[in-house]
């Protein structure tokens, strides 16, 4: 069984990590903006029921009548769903509380792991990138971005047990990659959370380093008030304090992204 093909024009990045509280929506919203401030075009999918990531971007409740439920569930044209940001170049397929549903309505569905990426494939806009903030799980929702992606972007939080569930993560990508979307590629890995003063930042640091190499972003991103004051006012960091430690890290990863994507192209 193999994907189909993918937007033209688009590169599609899940962010990926089934455990929650690693920094993944934040790391979406923040990576969308800073694409976006670089002149790129940005779609964000917001595929977590908890709908963090639109709120995240200002998009109140009232405004998502149409979400990617509709897209996956209903048939709904992707394109009736997207609404605009107050960040120019971004816009985002919000989400709402009826996602929490769709894994179940999705497992009697034909091709219930290519709905996204058929929905993608007719996507009419004209995207750099589009991003997927997947839920903290591996079921049939982040089954979905991964078939309907070219790269994914793992955050991972500077703790203990951070290797433990990414080796568990990297065989899933590997299964999707033999078996639903060959185009399937790591695009990279962000330690996040990452604090100096502690010993166990570094040492986590240096791990993830040893066992993937290259993989891991050079750029870490640390933890930062800001950070986690933006979201209550609905805006990403970079919007919500540009100058701060958190927002300057954002900005150089997407740096990084961009460049692997133009040594990809190469």
């Amino acid at each position: 069984m193999v994907a189909v093909a993918p937007p033209l024009g688009a590169r599609i990045i899940s962010v990926v990590n089934q455990k929650g509280g690693v920094g993944k929506t934040t790391t979406a919203i923040n990576l969308g903006t800073a694409l976006a401030a670089c002149q790129k075009s940005v779609l964000l999918i917001d595929l977590d029921p908890q709908g963090n990531a639109s709120t995240g971007l200002g998009i109140p409740k009232a405004a998502r009548e149409r979400d990617v439920y509709g897209v996956l569930v209903e048939d709904m044209p992707v394109g009736e769903a997207i609404l605009a940001t107050v960040i120019p170049g971004l816009d985002v397929v919000p989400s709402s509380m009826d996602l929490s549903g769709a894994e179940i309505e999705l497992v009697t569905m034909e091709r219930r792991e290519f709905r996204l990426n058929e929905a993608l494939t007719a996507l009419s806009a004209n995207y750099d990138y589009v991003l997927i903030d997947c839920p903290p799980s591996l079921g049939l929702l982040t089954l979905n971005a991964l078939v309907a992606s070219d790269a994914v972007l793992v955050p991972l939080q500077c703790e203990f047990y951070a290797l433990e569930g990414l080796s568990h993560l990297l065989n899933t990508i590997k299964r999707v990659k033999k078996h639903l979307n060959p185009r399937l590629e790591i695009q990279g890995v962000v330690l996040t959370m990452f604090d100096r003063r502690n010993n166990l930042s570094e040492a986590v640091a240096a791990d993830v380093r040893g066992h993937l190499g290259d993989k891991v972003y050079t750029t870490v991103i640390p933890r930062n008030v800001r950070i986690s004051e933006a979201p209550s006012h609905g805006k990403p960091v970079i919007v919500y304090d540009m100058r701060c430690p958190g927002a300057q890290a954002y900005i150089h990863l997407a740096s990084e992204v961009m460049k692997r994507e133009r040594s990809l192209a190469a």
